[in-house]
């Protein structure tokens, strides 16, 4: 019973001397740069002595005291892993099954068993590269979350294409060949999906197009061969 009573004890101070620090830091930081944007969470590194400081999905770390930041990826020497990398690829894990798939134009190839959600803008170069991949993976539904993030006439597109009266085939017609969405005429379409679309990205810091969410929650940037797609196929399947 005392040694419970004692291990709690320690317990509580440790945590309390967690939360001090962690108070030291955002005071510190907040004083000395003051441009730097509130942190949304303050906590331990694996690197003893050393603190990660989150901003959504960027990563920075500090003393313990607030005086010395640090911009760059963490390395564990003996895993040879990249403790950056991987901190920030579970911050970006989505569940899949919270994704408004009823906003997404929707196509499959083959028996369309397994199931990747992109996020994609209709002017973004990378993503025509990987819808041309996506045509090579066999038995998958590809749920495309049109997202106007890249200015000029962003905008304009994704309605044209949302609104067409077979958008799936406007989409990829666009994608795939070049073949300009027919013109809609203002207010004869209910577009609200695009800016729910936005909305949900800008939550979920998906902040560049092309992006990738797998059944498995992993969100991978950029456009990936179809080869790299099977690859991850088959482990979100595991």
């Amino acid at each position: 019973m005392l040694k419970k009573s004692l291990w709690l004890a320690a317990l509580a101070l440790l945590s309390l001397g967690a939360l001090a620090n962690e108070a030291v830091i955002r005071k510190s930081l907040s004083e000395k740069v003051p441009n730097f944007p509130k942190p949304d969470e303050v906590r331990p590194s694996p690197m003893q002595g050393l603190w990660e400081v989150r901003h959504g999905n960027e990563i920075r770390y500090t003393d313990g005291a607030g005086l010395f930041l640090i911009e760059g990826e963490m390395i564990d020497l003996k895993s040879r892993r990249n403790v950056t990398e991987d901190r920030i690829a579970k911050l970006n894990q989505i569940d899949f099954s919270i994704l408004p798939l009823k906003d997404a134009i929707v196509w499959k190839n083959g028996n369309g068993k397994r199931r990747i959600a992109v996020f994609a803008d209709p002017n973004c170069g990378y993503c025509k590269r990987l819808e041309r991949s996506l045509q090579d993976v066999k038995d998958v539904t590809v749920y495309t979350f049109v997202v106007a993030i890249l200015g000029g006439d962003s905008p304009d597109k994704s309605r044209a294409i949302w609104c067409a009266k077979d958008s799936t085939t406007v989409w990829r017609n666009w994608m795939l060949d070049g073949t300009a969405p027919p013109r809609v005429a203002a207010g004869s379409c209910d577009d609200s999906a695009i800016e729910r679309n936005q909305a949900f990205a800008r939550k979920y810091h998906v902040s560049a197009t092309p992006a990738i969410l797998f059944e498995d929650g992993i969100r991978v940037p950029g456009a990936i061969n179809a080869e790299q797609l099977e690859r991850r196929l088959q482990a979100a399947a595991k």
